[in-house]
């Protein structure tokens, strides 16, 4: 449990009030608290059909990518990455949520209705390196590809 509470406190960490945010994981039935993106981490949003093949790919190379939001529809993934990746990316069908937005964040190590971790931030900061990932979807998205036509 000591990975989660040190998650907790690295997630709000972000949040204007963070005894407020861990307040709000605890009370909420949702589970979730708003946080806002764009100081320690902006997330990168796809597509789920393109999302989950980049997880995929990202776990063949290293032993554990950074943290990875899904909604329970599996329609998107948010892909957590350093702060400014989002207002420098430029990608047809990429969403980018930094600075000015806010996300939807459950409490690491516990399930609920929105959306869940697919992969749990860790505590220590680590995040998705956005070459990494821009690699892994050119490859997933040409394996899409490839499936299509073939």
């Amino acid at each position: 449990m000591t990975g989660a509470k040190t998650a907790v406190e690295w997630l709000a960490s972000v949040a204007p009030d963070p005894d407020a945010c861990r307040w709000e994981w605890e009370r909420n039935p949702l589970g979730v608290a708003l946080l806002p993106a764009g100081k320690a981490w902006d997330v990168l949003i796809l597509p789920g059909d393109l999302g989950y093949p980049t997880l995929d790919i990202l776990t063949r190379i290293l032993d554990l990518p950074g943290p990875v939001l899904a909604d329970f529809a599996d329609n998107r993934m948010g892909f957590f990455v350093p702060p400014g990746t989002a207002a420098r990316w430029i990608g047809t069908g990429i969403r980018g949520a930094g600075n000015g937005t806010w996300i939807v964040v459950p409490y690491p190590g516990r399930s609920t209705g929105a959306v869940r971790w697919l992969v749990p931030p860790d505590g220590t900061g680590m995040l998705n390196d956005p070459a990494l990932l821009e690699l892994a979807m050119h490859e997933a998205a040409a394996g899409l590809a490839a499936g299509e036509d073939g």
